[in-house]
């Protein structure tokens, strides 16, 4: 019975990921796959919210499916959906690279070339909120542990893009934060006891 339990919920869940549209985002060579939620009861007329999330490394990959695994459920939930329409997006990073924008997390060296997996996020977004169903005030962006260091490097580059943002358990730059710190409001998560990325890279 458990085992079927868990057959049963592990389909459900599937199902309800099918939700999130399989897209994939070209610039000139490159690829980003990436996968796109639209709203509840979708309005072509109507303009909506738009939410970027930035998944963790052990979900980077090409099978665009595992970054679907931490926050996709948040997302999906029917009162959610009612209660705030919008279109969530959410990249998919290489095996090979990351979304901090450098690619050494602790050592914030702009000598060193940016992510192109990053670099590429930021293109989508950039032609996304030039939608007509787009309300350009209304576009947020939330990552996790690598995400949440994707989180605040593109706010550094796009500081004029974002409402509001949430990097959980990030690590950012201080010397970025001037270029956003007083035009984007920003909630941070970070547990104390976090053993991969230490709590105090999150005091930026």
């Amino acid at each position: 019975m458990k085992y079927l339990f868990l057959i049963l919920s592990v389909l459900t869940i599937h199902s309800q990921n099918e939700n999130f549209e399989k897209k994939s985002f070209i610039y000139k060579t490159d690829t980003l796959n990436y996968r796109i939620l639209k709203p509840l009861n979708y309005d072509s007329s109507k303009k909506y919210p738009v939410h970027l999330f930035l998944h963790g490394s052990g979900e980077r990959g090409n099978d665009n499916e595992s970054q679907l695994i931490h926050g996709s459920n948040l997302f999906l939930k029917e009162n959610n959906r009612k209660k705030y329409p919008s279109f969530v997006i959410f990249p998919q990073s290489p095996k090979n690279d990351w979304w901090g924008g450098h690619y050494d997390p602790y050592k914030f060296d702009y000598q060193v070339k940016n992510s192109k997996a990053l670099k590429l996020v930021i293109k989508l977004m950039d032609e996304f909120v030039m939608r007509s169903d787009v309300n350009k005030n209304k576009i947020y962006v939330s990552g996790l542990s690598m995400g949440g260091m994707g989180t605040f490097s593109i706010l550094s580059q796009r500081p004029d893009m974002f409402a509001a943002a949430t990097p959980i358990c990030g690590d950012g730059d201080p010397n970025s934060v001037k270029s956003f710190a007083k035009k984007v409001p920003i909630w941070i998560f970070h547990g104390a006891l976090d053993r991969v990325v230490h709590p105090n890279r999150s005091l930026i």
